[in-house]
Formats: structure tokens, C-alpha cells, sequence
């Protein structure tokens, strides 16, 4: 019995549904519901992805002691309780559906209820509803353990950190009632310091930002802040938005109330160009949070900085944050949205049910994993030409340098919102033709959000302005680049000559490997890396699904684990 109750299912059932496996202190398997649906940040109970776990760790269910789930408050009891209400939302947030008085109601209701938080009634319909769920794959009495939705997020930035001790750090758009806390951690112990509320929400003021540039809020936020690199820099005395929050020490308080806000943004957006608008809206949130982990770190006497929530994909804070002189080291959590709460709850669950303070993270390949002759059985299938590769990594290496795009699949898939070497699409660094050739044939990003680059930390070294030597292997930090290197990774960059790496040390890896042959061709090991998917979609997770966007797309190769496919 003892052994089993270190085995940890951790379930979200919300935005980007998904589960996590944990044994003895180890992250067994970790992956998001849309991966297997094949729709994007799929909202609905994560069946397939507990089906894969329990497969890949060669589990039943009644070997599972423990179910930690995240998230009890009324809004979400809600759509659990009826489904229909989340499935019509999803629609309407990812703009599937024509607007209509009833969906922006929709909208506003979600706001508002939002804010209430959990309670016993609600803990207990969730419960119920939750169960029944379970119950339908195979959980004859399912223990749940019920995890905080923010302490989900900061659990899984303090297990998975190398820090023994320091700042925890969780801001979102809202969950149970809050949109953040701050805090300290000793081993697995954490002290909250303060909690944020609805009203006070950053991630809810990004949200409104995102939804009125007409982009998709929870989605896009990545494109606002990549459009407000094109904005004209506004001194922060004259930006309008600045005085908004305010920042009292640990304390956050926002000048209005979350849909009031929306109105007042909009009254703003009308008076600035988009690009500008963004850019205002994108030092809100440099401003403000800067300004709270420095007074963190003045009033605790902490310098080794944990994070994680929705807000913290935002690069470029990120990157002010790490180069803060009151920062020594900071830590990004890699899933850092609601895609990683299941992962965080069931990290908080082995913290305090199995005793268990860090959860090593040396990779995200987290995810399935496919047999040589799975993929070779695939390959025949497809009826594509094909050979087998003994060194398929320097043969991608010439094809990157002769100006190819090539899909690049191996191992387990990775875990999170980025492709980091095991599903990617790779090409040269330096070409703006290849850039805009994969934007229009395949990715059909805006034109204003750039792709990102991977890199040998031996060059990173060399190209980046501020890099500190640590590596930056989950792409979670912004780095500026030195300018004499801007045409080197013209492909790669914003304009303001920021870039999103990939930092590698390990050069034994089939990927590593693969930069490493880059370097030698070309003098620097860097391509750029984006994911292995078209536009609108999910990452892809199997060989069927790898050999199908091959087929389906202008590009010529997919080099396959140890298989080369061409299109003839």
C-alpha cells in the first residue's frame, strides 16, 4: 500500500484539459487533452489523455490512489456540472461562432462569475460530477484531492525548480476567486504573502487587451505582445494605462473593475493606433510586475524567483525580470497556462501526500512515444518515398543549409505550448524568404509575430546581449541579441531585436547533434524551430498525423526518427 500511494494522477478539465502521472518522486507522463482530440486547447474531461497515461505507465486504474484536480469554484462547478455551457464558450472564445447579443452576455457572465470562489457546495458538485467522470474509464472509488487552483500553479513552479528555497510567484486571469499570489517557499513549504484578487487581475486586463486588437483572448496574447514591438515607445509618463494598477508593495489594486475596464480599454484603443495601443497595454504589465518581484525581493531578503500562471508567457517581462540587478535566478514553470494544472496539482498532491518536495524536470518529453516499427509501418502506409538514415542528422544539417524547411520528429512528444526538438519544424536562422514561405504555406502567423530560434549555448553566448549562462531549454525568457547579429537571425527576431531562444548545452542528443553539424556548415548552431503543426491546430503527436501534414503541405521532407521521407 505503500507504494501506491506515491502513484499521483493529476486531471484539469478546463481550458487545455489534460493529465499528469507521477510514481516515487518521478514525472512518469504528462500531455494535454488536444493533442488526441485534435482540437486545440480542447476544453472538455481529459479521457484520452488519462487513457495514455495509465497505457504508457502500464497502470490500471484501480492502481491509482490518488486523483488531485484543481479548481472548485462556482464557474467551474458549473460547466462541469453542465458541459454544454463550457462546449458553446469554447465556440465562442475561439470565434467559431457568429457574435450575437446572447455571446457577448456570455462573455460578461463569464466575468462576473468568475470572481466567486469556492466553497463547500460547489467542492461538492464538482466532486460529483467529477467522479462520475472517472468512474466512466474504470475508477471504481477514485480518491480526489482537491488542489487551490493558484497553489496548482505555484507547486508546479517550486517541484520542478533546482531552488531549495526563494520567491514563488503565480499571476493569472483568474481561478477559485483570484488571479495571483506571492509568496515564499522552504522545500515544499509555502508561505503566501498575498493573494490577488478578480478586480485586480493583470491577466484579465491582457485578456480585454487581446479580445479588443480582435484576437483571441487565452490564445493570443503572444501576438499583442509581438505587435508592441511596432508600437512608437511612449514615455511611461504619457501612457494612460500606467496608472491603472497600482503597485503597494506586495499588493496589486486596479483603478477599475474587470468589465468596467474593458469599456474604458475600448474608449483608449479608439484613440491609438492598434500597435500603439499594444504597446501601452504590453508596459502595464513590465511596469507593474517588475515593480512587485523587486519590492519581493527588498521585503524577504529572497532572490531566486519561481513563476507560473497565464501571465508568465509573456517573454519580454520575463526578460526584464531575469536581468533585474534584485534577481539572482529565475525560473519559469514551462506549461505556465491552465495546460499545466494537472501537472501542478498532482505535484502538490506528491508534496504533501507522498512527502516528496522536488520533482526533477530535465526535459518536457513527457508525452507518447512511437516503436520503430510503428513508424516504419506508418511510413509504408503512406505510400511516400522514403529511406533509412544511419546519420539523419547531418543529412537534415545540409538540407537546413541548402535552404530547406524540414519537419522533424522523434521520441516522446513534448509537454506544453512549445515545440523543443522532438515534434519541430526547422530551417535556416538567416532567411526572411524561408520565414515568410513557411508563413504562408503552412503556419500563417500575423506578419508582425516572429518564430523562434534554437541555439548552441556556445552561440548564445557569442549573439545575445544578456545572456547569463544559464540555459533557457524550455523557450520561457526573452534575450536581446547583439546587433551585428540581427541579419544572422533575421528570421528569428522581432524588431527590437528580441528573440524567444531555445539555449542548449547538451550536445549529445539527436538534436544537439543536429546543431551541432549546423554549426559546422554554416558557423553558428542556431535554426529557427517552430511547431509542428498548421495553423490553428495542435502540436501533432503520432507518425500518421506527421506523415499527413507532410502530404498536405507545400514542404518536401520529414526526417522521422531514423527515416528520411521526401515527396518524390
Amino acid at each position: 500500500m505503500a507504494e501506491r500511494e506515491h502513484v499521483i494522477l493529476g486531471v484539469w478539465d478546463g481550458h487545455d484539459s489534460g493529465a499528469a502521472l507521477l510514481r516515487a518522486g518521478e514525472i512518469l507522463f504528462a500531455a494535454n487533452e488536444e493533442r488526441f482530440s485534435r482540437k486545440k486547447l480542447d476544453v472538455e474531461f481529459p479521457a484520452r489523455s488519462i487513457r495514455e497515461a495509465l497505457k504508457f505507465a502500464g497502470l490500471a486504474p484501480s492502481e491509482i490512489s490518488v486523483v488531485a484536480i484543481s479548481t472548485s469554484d462556482f464557474a467551474k462547478t458549473l460547466t462541469r456540472v453542465l458541459p454544454a455551457l463550457k462546449r458553446r464558450y469554447y465556440l465562442i472564445r475561439r470565434r467559431k461562432v457568429e457574435p450575437s447579443p446572447f455571446n457577448r452576455f456570455s462573455k460578461r457572465a463569464k466575468y462576473v462569475l468568475t470572481e466567486f470562489g469556492p466553497g463547500a457546495l460547489s467542492r461538492k458538485a464538482s466532486s460529483a460530477a467529477v467522479g462520475r467522470e472517472l468512474r466512466r474509464l474504470g475508477f471504481e472509488h477514485p480518491r480526489l484531492v482537491w488542489v487551490g487552483h493558484h497553489d496548482a500553479h505555484a507547486a508546479a513552479a517550486v517541484a520542478t525548480s533546482r531552488f531549495s528555497r526563494g520567491l514563488v510567484l503565480s499571476l493569472d486571469g483568474i481561478g477559485d476567486g483570484l488571479s495571483g499570489l506571492i509568496g515564499t517557499f522552504d522545500g515544499a513549504l509555502v508561505k503566501i504573502l498575498q493573494t490577488y484578487s478578480g478586480k485586480n487581475s493583470l491577466g484579465l486586463f491582457f485578456e480585454h487587451v487581446t479580445n479588443l486588437l480582435n484576437m483571441r483572448e487565452l490564445e493570443d496574447e503572444g501576438k499583442v505582445m509581438a505587435l508592441a514591438s511596432f508600437g512608437y515607445p511612449v514615455p511611461d509618463e504619457e501612457n494612460p494605462l500606467l496608472s491603472w494598477f497600482e503597485v503597494d508593495g506586495l499588493a496589486i489594486r486596479a483603478r477599475h473593475h474587470s468589465w468596467t475596464m474593458h469599456a474604458r480599454l475600448a474608449r483608449t484603443l479608439y484613440l491609438y493606433p492598434a500597435e500603439q495601443f499594444a504597446y501601452m497595454a504590453q508596459r502595464v504589465l513590465e511596469v507593474t510586475i517588475l515593480q512587485l518581484v523587486e519590492n519581493a525581493c527588498r521585503a524577504t531578503g529572497m532572490s531566486d524567483v519561481v513563476y507560473a500562471g497565464g501571465v508568465a508567457s509573456n517573454i519580454k517581462v520575463n526578460m526584464l525580470l531575469k536581468n533585474s540587478p534584485a534577481v539572482k535566478n529565475l525560473y519559469v514553470f514551462p506549461h505556465m497556462g491552465d495546460g499545466g494544472l494537472a501537472l501542478g496539482a498532482a505535484l502538490r498532491a506528491g508534496q504533501t501526500l507522498a512527502n516528496v518536495s522536488r520533482y526533477p524536470l530535465p526535459d518536457l518529453f513527457l508525452g507518447p512515444s512511437y516503436s520503430s516499427a510503428e513508424v516504419e509501418r506508418a511510413i509504408k502506409t503512406s505510400g511516400l518515398p522514403h529511406e533509412k538514415v544511419e546519420r539523419i542528422e547531418d543529412r537534415v544539417a545540409e538540407l537546413i543549409r541548402d535552404g530547406r524547411i524540414v519537419l522533424w520528429f522523434r521520441g516522446r512528444m513534448e509537454y506544453g505550448p512549445r515545440a523543443l526538438g522532438h515534434r519541430s519544424i526547422l530551417a535556416r536562422a538567416d532567411s526572411v524568404a524561408i520565414k515568410d514561405r513557411l508563413n504562408v504555406y503552412l503556419k500563417k502567423r500575423v506578419w508582425y509575430q516572429p518564430f523562434c530560434p534554437t541555439m548552441l549555448a556556445e552561440d548564445a553566448a557569442e549573439m545575445l546581449e544578456d545572456y547569463n549562462g544559464v540555459d533557457n531549454p524550455f523557450m520561457t525568457v526573452g534575450y536581446k541579441i547583439k546587433d551585428i547579429y540581427a541579419d544572422r537571425l533575421a528570421a528569428v527576431i522581432n524588431a527590437d531585436h528580441s528573440c524567444r531562444p531555445q539555449i542548449l548545452s547538451d550536445e549529445s542528443s539527436s538534436f544537439g547533434r543536429l546543431l551541432q553539424k549546423v554549426k559546422e556548415l554554416t558557423g553558428h548552431g542556431v535554426v529557427l524551430n517552430t511547431s509542428m503543426n498548421k495553423h490553428g491546430e495542435s502540436i501533432i503527436n503520432n507518425p500518421d498525423e506527421a506523415l499527413a501534414l507532410l502530404a498536405g503541405s507545400r514542404f518536401e521532407y520529414l526526417a522521422i526518427e531514423n527515416f528520411l521521407v521526401g515527396k518524390g
